[in-house]
C-alpha cells in the first residue's frame, strides 16, 4: 500500500512542448501586437525560420522585425505573405474580429494555420474553417498555448496517463491582477476574464475531462468595488459532469499580490500545482505509494507558446492532425460561450446551446 505522506521519485511523464525533427517550413506572421513577443522570442529560440512579418501598422511589423529576425520581410498586406510559396505556415494573431477571414485566406493559399486564441466568437465559424482546412488537406491549429505550460501540461498528462485514476474533480483559483487592461484594447472586451482569459482554463478542463460528457455550466461575474478597468474583474463557473465537476475561481482585480492553485482529483491520488505567477509554481503527486515533487524545466512565457507551434509543426512532419485542431477547440469554446451566457442571465447553460459569444452585461 505504501505511505501516502513518504517522499516517492515522480513519474516521468511527456510534458515537455514537442518539437519537429526536421527542418520546418518557413513561418509568416499576421498580426504584431504585444503578445507576439511572446510568439517570436518563442519561435528564435527554437531555430524556427520566421521569414515574413506583416501587420496593417508597419511600424509594429519593423518593430517585431529588428527585435526578433532582421532578415524577415515586412509589409502591411497579408496577400504578400500568402503568395509566398516558400511560407508553409501562418501564425495569425490579430484580434479575432478579423481573424476568421484571415483564417480562410491562409487555407485557401495552401498555408497551415496556428490561429491565435480565442478560435472564433461562432462555433459555426469555426466548424467552417476547420471543414474547410481538412477538405483542402491542411492543417488547422489553435494557439491555446497554456496547454504546455510546465504545470499545466504535467498536471494534465499525470491524469490523463491514468496516474490519479478516473479524474473527478478539475478545479483552479486564479488571483491575479488585470487592472493593466484599463490603458489596452482589451478594456474594450466585455466578457475578459472569462472569455479572452478563461478561455485557457476552459481548455485545460476539456482536455483533462475529455471522453466525459459537460452537462450544465454555471457562472457569474461582478465588479470589484475599487476597479476602474471596464470589464468585471470576478468571476467563477462550475461545470457538472454526471459523475464529476469542474470549478473555476477568477479573482482579476488583486494589486497588492498574486497567487494561484490548480487541483485534479481522483480516486487513486490528487496532482496540483501552486504560485505567485507563471513563472514561479510547484507541484505535487499524491497517491497511496507517496508523495512526488517533480522540478519541472520550462515557463508558461514562452515555452507554452513553443509548444503550440512545435505541436503543429510536428502534425505536419507526422502527416496527422494535431491535438489542438480547431475542431478539438470547440468543445472549449462551448464551455466558455456558455458559461459567459450564465454570467448574463443567472441560469445554467448547456454547452454547445450557445453557438456565438453572447454579449455580456457588465454587472
Amino acid at each position: 500500500m505504501g505511505n501516502p505522506s513518504a517522499a516517492v521519485q515522480p513519474p516521468d511523464l511527456a510534458y515537455l512542448p514537442p518539437l519537429p525533427r526536421g527542418a520546418p517550413p518557413e513561418i509568416g506572421l499576421i498580426g504584431c501586437g504585444g503578445i507576439t513577443e511572446v510568439h517570436l522570442r518563442a519561435y528564435r529560440q527554437a531555430g524556427w525560420p520566421v521569414t515574413a512579418l506583416c501587420d496593417l501598422d508597419a511600424k509594429a511589423a519593423e518593430a517585431r522585425r529588428k527585435g526578433f529576425y532582421p532578415r524577415a520581410r515586412v509589409t502591411t498586406d497579408h496577400h504578400e505573405i500568402l503568395a509566398n510559396p516558400a511560407i508553409g505556415v501562418v501564425d495569425i494573431a490579430t484580434h479575432p474580429e478579423a481573424r476568421g477571414p484571415l483564417i480562410e485566406d491562409a487555407l485557401r493559399a495552401g498555408k497551415h494555420v496556428l490561429s491565435q486564441k480565442p478560435f472564433v466568437t461562432d462555433l459555426e465559424e469555426g466548424e467552417r474553417l476547420a471543414d474547410l482546412a481538412d477538405e483542402l488537406g491542411l492543417l488547422l491549429a489553435v494557439n491555446q498555448n497554456a496547454r504546455w505550460a510546465p504545470h499545466f501540461a504535467y498536471l494534465r498528462e499525470a491524469a490523463r496517463g491514468g496516474l490519479i485514476g478516473c479524474p473527478i474533480g478539475v478545479h483552479a483559483a486564479v488571483h491575479w491582477d488585470h487592472s493593466w487592461v484599463e490603458n489596452s484594447p482589451f478594456n474594450e472586451i466585455e466578457a475578459l476574464i472569462l472569455y479572452d482569459f478563461g478561455i485557457h482554463w476552459f481548455d485545460f478542463i476539456a482536455t483533462v475531462m475529455q471522453g466525459q460528457e459537460p452537462r450544465r455550466v454555471y457562472a457569474s461575474s461582478r465588479r470589484t468595488p475599487y476597479q476602474t478597468a471596464k470589464p468585471p474583474l470576478l468571476a467563477q463557473a462550475v461545470v457538472e459532469y454526471d459523475h464529476a465537476q469542474a470549478t473555476l475561481v477568477f479573482d482579476g482585480n488583486t494589486p497588492a499580490a498574486t497567487w494561484d492553485a490548480t487541483v485534479i482529483t481522483g480516486e487513486q491520488g490528487i496532482v496540483r500545482s501552486e504560485g505567485v505567477d507563471i513563472k514561479h509554481q510547484s507541484v505535487r503527486v499524491s497517491t497511496a505509494r507517496g508523495v512526488a515533487k517533480p522540478r519541472l524545466k520550462g515557463k508558461w512565457f514562452p515555452d507554452g507558446f513553443r509548444g503550440a507551434m512545435g505541436e503543429l509543426l510536428q502534425a505536419i512532419e507526422q502527416g496527422r492532425q494535431p491535438s489542438h485542431n480547431a475542431r478539438d477547440n470547440l468543445a472549449s469554446l462551448e464551455l466558455c460561450f456558455a458559461a459567459v451566457e450564465s454570467a448574463n442571465t443567472g441560469r445554467a447553460v448547456v454547452p454547445g446551446s450557445i453557438r456565438r459569444l453572447p454579449k455580456q452585461s457588465n454587472a
